[in-house]
């Protein structure tokens, strides 16, 4: 449970990044959700053996993390809490998958390690992309933008609230275990029997408090639109940023970008 907790205290570092200002902050969130949109169907339209190809494409949450000042360390330290999932995702190919392929300058290994390294770029490619759109835009205006965009506003509306809920989620776990800790203050770890009472009344309370908050959101009139503080406003700058990392995408998918800049490299140096 605590790590829920702490996953919540991340979540505010990253409700607090999204309020700065910068030139990726500033930027239309509709024009920065297509964008990303473009990336991530760029991203998983390779074959299952692509690996280099995929490369250039860290340039896009490279980018917005460096336009939008956002740390990279911790960037790092959120795809390392879903690194573990994908390891073993991923961890039979090498087994199932044993033909050889060739990777690069003639080196050859089983087709599963290929394919296994491309699920783990992928990954890191996609996940890290989706939080540099959520540090540089906010939770609330990516879900605005995408209803704008034309998603179902009750799907936005849930997502919404599934990711301010965590938080007030977080909050009650870790009243729950501060008062758990005062009356047994010699044991570290709650028992098996304990875990599970407490998981019983975490349910109990969250429904509970599920009830109360839709109720004070009825009352103050909440009608499925989130509210947004700064209107949109899709200018040339935005259409701008989106046509330039579309044609990025589409010269990364349709052209061997590394091939090419080796073959300038050697030519250069040849």
């Amino acid at each position: 449970m605590t790590g829920l907790y702490t996953g919540a205290l991340e979540l505010g570092t990253l409700d607090a990044i999204s309020r700065r200002d910068s030139p990726a902050h500033r930027l239309d969130p509709r024009a920065k959700l297509i964008a990303t949109a473009a990336f991530l169907v760029t991203a998983v339209s390779w074959g299952r053996y692509e690996i280099f190809g995929l490369v250039p494409l860290a340039a896009f949450p490279l980018v917005l993390c460096a336009a939008g000042r956002v740390p990279f360390g911790f960037v790092a330290r959120k795809l390392l809490i879903g690194a573990p999932f994908v390891l073993v995702l991923g961890a039979f190919n090498p087994i199932f998958d044993t033909a050889p392929r060739e990777l690069a300058f003639g080196i050859e290994i089983s087709g599963g390690w290929i394919s296994y390294l491309s699920i783990l770029l992928r990954f890191g490619l996609t996940v890290g992309a989706a939080l540099a759109l959520v540090a540089v835009t906010g939770m609330n205006p990516v879900c605005a933008a995408a209803e704008r965009l034309g998603a179902p506003r009750i799907f936005v509306s849930q997502l919404a609230l599934l990711y301010r809920y965590l938080f007030v989620l977080a909050a009650q776990v870790q009243r729950m275990q501060r008062a758990a800790a005062l009356r047994a203050p010699g044991r570290k770890r709650p028992s098996l029997a304990l875990f599970g009472s407490l998981v019983g009344h975490l349910l109990l309370r969250t429904l509970d408090r599920a009830q109360r908050i839709h109720l004070a959101m009825r009352c103050r009139g909440f009608d499925g639109q989130i509210p947004l503080l700064r209107a949109m406003r899709f200018g040339l700058v935005d259409a701008a940023f989106v046509a330039g990392w579309i044609a990025f995408f589409a010269a990364v998918r349709f052209f061997d970008l590394p091939e090419l800049v080796g073959r300038l490299v050697v030519g250069a140096w040849g």
